[in-house]
């Protein structure tokens, strides 16, 4: 029996012409969308959580203006909903239940913010600014342990004739001793002066908490080894700290604060390349935060032994390492990134399944967790750290379309709108992964440059570099020993520094 056009269609299952219009393919017979289901779930996916880090040009709007002016975060939502990028991206604005889901409010309490009196609550305001990524140099407001104050007393043309060009979205030691300042009233010197003298009160705490955040929040950005030495200075000052007169609650709070510097410090010592170094100084972590009773510490501990293990090429021992630090601190986003290393592992030893079980629980996880409150804290797991974990899986498992979207996302959002780089080390590897994704396309040329590109990032972590460079020189083996020459070249010279 020969079917007729339209029965052969709607054996195939489409739609008697219609296309996706996001990426060409036939449309299903009952799909009435614009999109196919994949397409549409990637949409999605783009709006699972706000974009980070937007360029300073996505604000300077007549509508963005005029809301900031108001001081009303009602009329920013609706400045920000209606945003001809959105048009351009999506076909249509952000709707109020969309922004309701990011924001933690039902699409009538964002119309009612949106229509209503302005929010007068502080608080309030800095969660949805923070949520939102609102550049805080347009607020009306501050936020606590940060300062406004640098760079607005000096214009441009001060800081440049003063010899001060740096960029105002990284920060300085300089600015350290300002946020201490701003909300502690003393300076880096009188914090020392008291721990030396052992004068530890509730204001000194405060100021240590902020100089050993300040420090984690460092991590993405400063000079490895600059950075290891500071810490490894504060980490022996709370070291010694720990042998004075303390009460019960200083004695817990100090301990916590080394406890963070070991971390980091044994972070920094792994980066350099110095392994045994690294893991002396995770045991002393792990110590610190069990003393402390702080089951973050712990829990980071063991992620740090579960990322030396991925990037030794010890896959299975990375899960048990993982599961550990998982059952240390269930409910902290340290679970979150436990996960992605498992997602990491399994993806190197091809267990597809296993792969998407991980990724599923630490997506689970992660919307059930607050927004952290400084998402570049090292220590902390946010939307965009997880597709940047998302990205590595993505690109092992050969899902290279959507290994493509988050490396795109992930290069964007480590821009801050300054066009600054404030997270080198996933550019670097965000640029391996789409040379990969050009490798396996056959284009050597694309993924050579891209390679090149990455390897030339200053701030590096050296194990996670090596481990990532060397599967774009397994892609181009493909096509030859002399394939990618100069990034061959390049990664040899890396290979060979210690």
């Amino acid at each position: 029996m020969t079917l007729s056009g339209d029965q052969q269609r709607r054996a195939a299952g489409t739609s008697g012409g219609r296309r996706c219009q996001g990426c060409g393919t036939a449309l299903a017979a009952d799909n009435t969308a614009r999109l196919c289901s994949k397409c549409h779930r990637e949409q999605r996916d783009q709006l699972r959580t706000p974009p980070v880090q937007l360029r300073n040009e996505f604000f300077e709007t007549d509508e963005f203006r005029a809301a900031f002016e108001s001081q009303h975060i009602g009329k920013v939502f609706k400045a920000y909903r209606n945003h001809p990028r959105h048009l351009q991206l999506f076909g249509k604005a952000l709707n109020q239940e969309l922004l309701g889901r990011w924001l933690g409010l039902t699409q009538a309490q964002v119309s009612k913010l949106e229509n209503g009196k302005p929010e007068q609550n502080l608080e309030t305001l800095r969660n949805y600014a923070k949520i939102l990524h609102l550049p805080q140099h347009l607020l009306w407001f501050d936020f606590p342990g940060q300062s406004r104050l640098r760079f607005q007393h000096l214009s441009v043309g001060q800081r440049l004739n003063s010899g001060d060009s740096r960029p105002s979205g990284l920060i300085t030691p300089e600015a350290r001793d300002e946020l201490l300042v701003v909300n502690t009233g003393m300076d880096t010197l009188e914090l020392l002066r008291r721990v030396r003298a052992s004068a530890i009160d509730s204001s000194t705490i405060d100021a240590l908490d902020i100089t050993v955040e300040q420090l984690c929040c460092d991590y993405p950005h400063a000079d490895a080894r600059q950075l290891m030495a500071t810490g490894k200075e504060w980490l022996g000052k709370m070291t010694e700290l720990l042998d004075n007169r303390l009460t019960l609650g200083q004695h817990r709070e100090v301990l916590t604060k080394a406890g963070m510097l070991a971390l980091l410090v044994g972070c920094l010592e792994y980066d350099v390349g110095d392994a045994r170094a690294a893991e002396a100084t995770r045991r002393m972590a792990i110590e610190l935060g069990k003393e402390a009773g702080d089951p973050g510490i712990v829990g980071w501990a063991h992620e740090m032994l579960a990322w030396f293990h991925l990037t030794a090429g010890n896959y299975r021992a990375v899960i048990p390492a993982a599961e550990s630090g998982a059952l240390a601190a269930p409910s902290h986003s340290v679970a979150v990134q436990l996960y992605g290393q498992q997602a990491k592992a399994y993806a190197r030893m091809g267990m597809t399944e296993e792969v998407h079980k991980a990724l599923d629980a630490g997506s689970e996880l992660l919307g059930r967790l607050p927004f952290p409150d400084r998402p570049d804290n090292h220590f902390v797991v946010d939307p965009d750290k997880w597709d940047f974990y998302a990205m590595d899986t993505y690109r092992l498992v050969g899902e290279d379309q959507l290994a493509q979207r988050n490396a795109e996302e992930v290069m964007r959002r480590s821009v801050n709108s300054e066009g600054v780089p404030t997270a080198p080390m996933r550019i670097a590897e965000a640029q391996l992964t789409l040379a990969v994704i050009a490798a396996r396309r056959g284009d050597v040329d694309e993924a050579t440059a891209l390679g090149i590109q990455a390897l030339q990032n200053g701030r590096q972590s050296r194990p996670t570099l090596l481990m990532v460079s060397a599967e774009l020189e397994h892609e181009l083996d493909t096509y030859g020993a002399n394939a990618g020459a100069d990034f061959r070249e390049m990664f040899a010279d890396i290979k060979r520094t210690q």
